[in-house]
């Protein structure tokens, strides 16, 4: 008898879990896990992260004291879609590869943050998409690695707050 391998990713108890099945000659053995988050939660973290922070901007009043150094937009382009749907995001100009979340920071200055869980792949539209926002200059982007929901948050409060310092130390020495 050959040794099959079935993995499920289900809910138990309120909980996402991954349940994996191997049977063999031995005989059959499951191991229950949690499952990683989906790259959506990590995303809705580090939004609400950074929308608690002081340099976040909620209004124009908030850039125009000086207090507001930056606000957010989040795209949902790996959302899934029937095809009506899907024919209306492409004509209203969704573009597949498009990084998960955009950071409009003071100075016209633009970051992208890529989510992926542990080591997921790129996609092949963002292997395309992402070089091709580079060559348009766009290189503040970074890709977030992560299996939780706080370590995605934390790490993306560092590159925001990286890029605000780059972009405050850059006015100051051309001043």
């Amino acid at each position: 008898m050959a040794t099959t391998r079935r993995v499920q990713t289900t809910r138990m108890g309120g909980k996402r879990v991954r349940i994996v099945t191997t049977t063999s000659d031995a005989g059959t053995r499951v191991r229950v896990t949690d499952a990683a988050p989906q790259e959506w939660e990590l995303q809705a973290a580090q939004v609400r992260a950074l929308r608690a922070l002081p340099e976040f901007a909620k209004c124009e009043a908030d850039v125009r004291s000086g207090r507001g150094l930056f606000t957010i937009a989040g795209d949902q382009n790996s959302a899934k879609r029937g095809p009506k749907a899907r024919m209306q995001a492409i004509a209203a100009g969704m573009a597949a590869g498009e990084h998960d979340v955009r950071i409009y920071m003071i100075g016209a200055n633009l970051g992208l943050i890529e989510n992926k869980v542990g080591n997921a792949p790129f996609e092949p539209s963002q292997k395309v998409r992402h070089p091709l926002l580079a060559a348009l200059g766009f290189s503040r982007q970074a890709t977030i690695r992560s299996t939780s929901e706080t370590d995605a948050a934390q790490q993306a409060v560092a590159t925001v707050r990286g890029w605000l310092s780059d972009i405050i130390d850059d006015k100051r020495i051309a001043a």
